[in-house]
Order: structure tokens, then C-alpha cells, then sequence
């Protein structure tokens, strides 16, 4: 692709990378960047959405080990999310592309149809180890566009006690019926039920969408039967006192904060939340969220990308492959996703981790189980899906009007 072409389309896809959905985990703010000592090969530039790993840091020493592994300096810069799609359209625009691109998943297709990156036939970075149903996240078009260097992903959390107290054996929660079965217990019992995240942004689209997927829904029929059930389920929920109407503005750090309290049975929250449920000072578990006859729902899928950007310069490709292809080994993959909380791509690393910490094993099936936001060939069209069906969540659970006529109104405003 010729750049003038690519910049037409950089152009119509600024606007496009506002309203892309960022990952559902918070990172802290900063910046910073660091360099190798001066290699043969030249300066290779990374970046990436973690400013919380300053230099020095054992994700930093990474980058640089693979820089001088492959026979050059790095030059990395780490953007808060929200920032990094709008500074790599821009630096595409300008012809100054990083050579790695580490990036939020949904914003992976947004940069594809722009025109931004490379395709795996083109980098050659190798995938045939990735779980398929991550690996989706990052194609567009019947294309991949780079490999992820691991995952997060919502399940349920559950206090032990409160459980115990209401008589309920976790292992009867199977499906729709039996967590609201539960649900009632608890209440009955004096103590409190579930609590999510139902704000009105994205958060609130990656919280519901386990139900809405495990209803058998689908992102292009937002006012289909099995929708609306998942819907009803999460209203009858706040009518009978099941689930507290502060999830209308909970972020998912309030909703956990809700849950630490030690009063709720339940929360929907993602590996992010594994340290601070060490120190929460109560025994507590995890399963993955359950469909509505059963089985595991698939919940969305967090975590970043490996992408190499096109360059004018295509002789860079060969030494950018290197690079990307040793973040993503498996030796790395361990550690780097141990550092943040993820769930690895690829069975083998899962394995390696679920014999080091056997309570990462509801996590890695429920990330077996996990579907990419933009999966399904929808990539642009998916932030204007979500924000439809946050508003139509809004709208019911707040009482304004009822779960199917709120999804109508949701499936005519995206088409």
C-alpha cells in the first residue's frame, strides 16, 4: 500500500480510534522510555501501554534483551492506553511509525483497517501456538494482525463464607437458575448478593457481555430473545434486592470494593483483581461465569497485541520479527504474564502456570472459554455496538423502559 492511499485512510480512521473500547484493566499513569547501550544494527523503537514499568523494571530489561539479542538498541516509550491509538495514527500519518507496537486488542482491527500495520504473512511472526479464540482479536478481514502477548478476563469471585453461611455449595452454581438460586439464599441469610459494573461506558459493555454471550446473543442482533433474557436477568436481579443499584455507577475497581467489604457472595471482576483479593482477609474462590443452561460463558477478552507497523523502510521487518518473536516466547511469555496478571496465548505456557499457582486454573477455562470484542469480523463496527448496549443496560436497569424495548431502541440506533 502506497502512502498516500494509507494516509486517506489514516484520516477517516482517526475519528474511528476515539471511540475505541480500551481494556478493561487499569493501568497507572506515567511515561518513560530507555535505550540499550549503542548497537551494530542501529536504533529498532517499541511502544507499548505500560507506564507504570519505568526503567529498570523487569519489563524494560525484556525489551532491551530482545533488542540486543537481535543486534540493536531499543528505544522504548510507554502511553497510557487511551493515548497510544491516537499517538500511532498520528506518528503513521507522519511517516514515524514505532517498529513494535504493543497495543489493547479492540484497537487492533481499527489500526488494520487504517492501514497501520502488517499482517503475520507479511512480518512472519509466527501464531500456530496461540489459542484460535485469542488469537481472533487481532484478525480483520480474514487477516492477522499480530500475536497477543496474553490475556484477562471476567469470572466470578465468590466469599467462602458469606456462601457457607447461606447454606449454598458452589459447586451447585451451574447455570442462570441456580446463581439466582443462590442469590436468594444469601439474601435470606442477611448478607448481600452480587455486585458488577454497569456503568454507562465500556466497562459496563465488558461486564454484561458473558451474560449477553451466554444467553446465545450475538453483537449483530442486540434486540434478539436471548438478549433480552440476559438483560431481564440482570434487572429481576436489582428488583429483588439481589444486586445493589450502586452497579448503575460502579466503575470495576467499585464494584470491587463492594466486594472486599466481606458482605457480597459474588463479583464479576478479572485477574487484575488477584492481589487484592490475597488481602482482602477472607478465603474467597473463582469460576468462571455461567452460561444460561450451563457450561462456561464466554467472557470478553483484555490484554494487548504484538503488532509491527508498516515502514517505508521494509528491510526493518527481518530485525522487528526477531524482536517481537522473542517478547513472545515462551520463556518470556511466563514471565511477562506473571508480572501482569494475564492468562498466557498458548497451552503450553498455561500449563507452566497453573503448576506454579494451581488457582490460576478457573482463569486460564475462562480465557479458553473467552471471545475478543471485535471477534467475529466486526472490528470498527464494535464501538458503536458497545455503546448502544451500554446505554440499553442504562436504560433498563435505572427502570426507563424494559429490557426488550431497550434493546430495540439499541439494534435500530446501530443500524
Amino acid at each position: 500500500m502506497n502512502r498516500s492511499t494509507r494516509q486517506r485512510r489514516l484520516t477517516a480512521a482517526a475519528v474511528t480510534a476515539l471511540a475505541v473500547a480500551v481494556s478493561a484493566t487499569a493501568c497507572s499513569s506515567g511515561s518513560g522510555s530507555s535505550d540499550t547501550k549503542a548497537a551494530a544494527g542501529g536504533t529498532y523503537s517499541i511502544w507499548d501501554p505500560y507506564p507504570q514499568f519505568a526503567k529498570g523494571s523487569a519489563w524494560v530489561k525484556l525489551l532491551e534483551d530482545c533488542g540486543t539479542k537481535a543486534g540493536v538498541r531499543v528505544k522504548r516509550t510507554g502511553f497510557d492506553t487511551g493515548d497510544l491509538a491516537n499517538k500511532t495514527l498520528l506518528a503513521a500519518q507522519q511517516g514515524n511509525s514505532p517498529d513494535v507496537l504493543i497495543v489493547d486488542n479492540p484497537v487492533v482491527s481499527t489500526l488494520a483497517e487504517a492501514g497501520v500495520l502488517t499482517t503475520t504473512d507479511e512480518n512472519r511472526l509466527d501464531t500456530s501456538a496461540v489459542d484460535p479464540n485469542l488469537l481472533a482479536a487481532g484478525q480483520s478481514g480474514g487477516k492477522t494482525y499480530g500475536t497477543p502477548i496474553g490475556a484477562n478476563t471476567l469470572a466470578l469471585y465468590y466469599n467462602k463464607k458469606v456462601l457457607a453461611e447461606a447454606g449454598v455449595d458452589i459447586a451447585s452454581v451451574k447455570d442462570w437458575a441456580s446463581l439466582t438460586a443462590a442469590l436468594q439464599k444469601v439474601k435470606k441469610a442477611g448478607k448481600k448478593g452480587i455486585t458488577f459494573s454497569a456503568i454507562g461506558t465500556e466497562e459496563g459493555s465488558f461486564q454484561f457481555l458473558p451474560w449477553f454471550w451466554g444467553s446465545g446473543a450475538k453483537l449483530t442482533a442486540l434486540d434478539s430473545p436471548q438478549s433480552v433474557s440476559a438483560l431481564a436477568l440482570w434487572k429481576g436481579w436489582l428488583d429483588k434486592g439481589y444486586a445493589p443499584n450502586s452497579v448503575l455507577n460502579n466503575t470495576q475497581t467499585t464494584s470491587w470494593q463492594e466486594f472486599a467489604s466481606g458482605e457480597y457472595a459474588f463479583s464479576e471482576n478479572g485477574t487484575w483483581q488477584l492481589a487484592n483479593a490475597e488481602k482482602a482477609g477472607f478465603e474467597y474462590g473463582v469460576i468462571p461465569v455461567p452460561g444460561a443452561s450451563g457450561g462456561n460463558a464466554a467472557a470478553p477478552t483484555g490484554g494487548e497485541f504484538v503488532t509491527v507497523p508498516v515502514q517505508d523502510d521494509t528491510a526493518r521487518y527481518a530485525t522487528t520479527q526477531k524482536i517481537a518473536t522473542c517478547l513472545t516466547s515462551s520463556q518470556n511469555l511466563l514471565a511477562t504474564d506473571t508480572t501482569l496478571s494475564y492468562v498466557a496465548p498458548t497451552a503450553e505456557v498455561q500449563g507452566k502456570q497453573v503448576a506454579a499457582n494451581a488457582q490460576l486454573k478457573p482463569w486460564v477455562d475462562a480465557v479458553k472459554a473467552a471471545k475478543g470484542r471485535t471477534s467475529d469480523d466486526l472490528g470498527t463496527k464494535y464501538p458503536k455496538i458497545s455503546e448502544q448496549l451500554w446505554k440499553a443496560v442504562q436504560s433498563a436497569l435505572s427502570g426507563s423502559t424494559s429490557p426488550k424495548d431497550a434493546l430495540t431502541a439499541a439494534q435500530s440506533a446501530v443500524k
